[in-house]
């Protein structure tokens, strides 16, 4: 005779039943997708409650991981400069060639960089004189929020201007020498980009700007700048029980926002509270480091399979916006959970600059990581793209390429690891479109058309309009997707 699922839970409920009759005691096992759970008289047993406060530590860590990313990727920048690069706060690191951006999250290699890191409750307010000519960029908080852009997308609109930024709360500073704007966070991260065509000249443009505290205005000192100079080094997000410290020392410096409170109550749990050291048990540890290596899956899988509405940039393609995190990381009254962790797992920043909704100014960001038939991008095969005729773009246009797991340049032999519209022997079709390749093997006459990939490695790519016109904005012009060559 066929037992069915009936029949073995009318037996099991018997069993049970009998059970409770002999001893007074109703012992139940549970299944679940960590396993079997045991209970007695509705209690967990020891054992099984264990196995429950692991798995709710575990599912706490992961999603930490993911909000906090913008945060800890700010940090690790931070002792980038602090560590590696010998900058204090205040002092201006310059970011030149391909080797000084190798350890940068999806950095753009046509334009020097120019960043300062600084703490207003330790330092004051801070100044910053911004000089007129061909920059943009940005102040931001400790999450990657924009306090105010400067140069050609901020209010000074490229012609110079001095601005204040002061710390949250505190009294407010009436000044009219001074754009005034208020850090919601004590830690502030300054960064802009040089645009000039001429790379010494666009050197010069940065190297005018001047950073220094609002009570040293009567004789302000010269400000320092640093370069990379070569340097190996890396600002990704750790894999391992690092990220935790980071988090908690970032966290340190800072108020609670209203927004982040339930999470802030979630590290309560993981060993990560203000005023008190991190020093995880060994379970603990064991716990946050399997949370780090899911949660950088998890970050890399909301970064390269978007799974928020309107990523597509023309229909039918494999093109998406990279970028899609609002100016206060919000979106119809919800908070941006996988559009914040999708960007800021493979990049840094966000300004009205990077937003790509101005005409004219600022930068877009287009990204692609599969092929014309849906294929992930594979740096062992080879790949062709037609750039169409006359790109929408006022300053110029620049494909880079990235390794999908550092997020930084794809490093190889050849030393490039991008082309542009300002590439030295670049080969435009008498048409104006031009033919880019891909791949590990150079096609005969490439040249300066052609980027190396590496075997054995996954890449993406950002695809750049510095100054976006009309035809970007009424989708008449559109790039096709890259495609195999076999």
């Amino acid at each position: 005779m066929k037992t069915t699922r009936k029949d073995i839970l009318a037996t099991a409920a018997l069993v049970g039943m009998l059970a409770l009759a002999t001893t007074g005691v109703l012992a139940q096992v549970i299944d679940t997708r960590i396993g079997k759970i045991e209970t007695v008289n509705g209690f967990p047993t020891a054992e099984a409650a264990q196995k429950l406060f692991d798995e709710s530590d575990f599912q706490r860590a992961t999603q930490s991981y993911l909000w906090a990313l913008p945060a800890v990727g700010f940090h690790g920048l931070h002792l980038s400069h602090l560590n590696t690069f010998g900058a204090k706060d205040g002092q201006v690191v310059l970011y030149v060639s391909l080797k000084d951006k190798a350890g940068m999250l999806t950095p753009n290699l046509t334009t020097i960089y120019a960043m300062s890191f600084w703490n207003l409750a330790k330092q004051g307010p801070l100044v910053i004189i911004v000089p007129a000519g061909a920059s943009a960029g940005g102040v931001l908080d400790v999450w990657q929020r924009p306090i105010t852009d400067v140069g050609q997308t901020g209010p000074d609109k490229g012609q110079g201007g001095k601005y204040l930024i002061l710390p949250p709360g505190g009294p407010d500073i009436v000044n009219p020498e001074f754009i005034v704007r208020r850090s919601p966070t004590n830690q502030v991260w300054f960064a802009t980009r040089g645009l000039g065509a001429d790379p010494a000249a666009a050197e010069a443009t940065v190297r005018k700007y001047q950073l220094y505290a609002y009570d040293e205005r009567p004789r302000p000192p010269a400000t320092k700048f640093i370069p990379v100079g070569g340097k190996d080094w890396s600002s990704e997000q750790p894999r391992d029980l690092k990220y935790w410290q980071y988090l908690h020392d970032v966290l340190a410096e800072e108020e609670a926002e209203e927004r982040d409170r339930f999470f802030y109550g979630m590290l309560l749990s993981l060993g990560i509270e203000q005023g008190k050291p991190f020093n995880p048990d060994e379970r603990l540890k064991k716990i946050l480091t399997e949370a780090a290596i899911t949660g950088d899956l998890l970050g890399r899988l909301t970064a390269y399979s978007k799974r928020v509405e309107g990523t597509e940039v023309w229909q039918g393609k494999h093109w998406e916006f990279a970028n899609m995190v609002e100016l206060d990381q919000n979106f119809k009254g919800y908070g941006q959970i996988d559009e914040r962790a999708s960007w800021f797992y493979e990049a840094i920043g966000n300004t009205v600059g990077m937003q790509g909704r101005t005409l004219g100014f600022g930068q877009l960001y287009l990204e692609a990581q599969k092929d014309n038939t849906g294929a992930w991008l594979d740096g062992g095969k080879n790949y062709h793209l037609r750039v169409p005729p006359t790109p929408p773009v006022e300053q110029f246009w620049s494909f880079t390429i990235y390794d999908n797991l550092t997020r930084g340049p794809m490093i190889t032999p050849q030393g490039a690891a991008d082309i542009s519209s300002r590439t030295k022997g670049l080969v435009m079709n008498a048409d104006g479109s031009v033919d880019l390749y891909f791949g590990p093997q150079k096609p005969p006459g490439s040249n300066a058309n052609y980027v190396m990939t590496m075997p054995g490695k996954g890449w993406f790519t950002y695809f750049r309009f510095y100054g976006p016109k009309e035809a970007y904005f009424d989708r008449s012009w559109q790039l096709p997707d890259l495609q195999q060559v076999k």
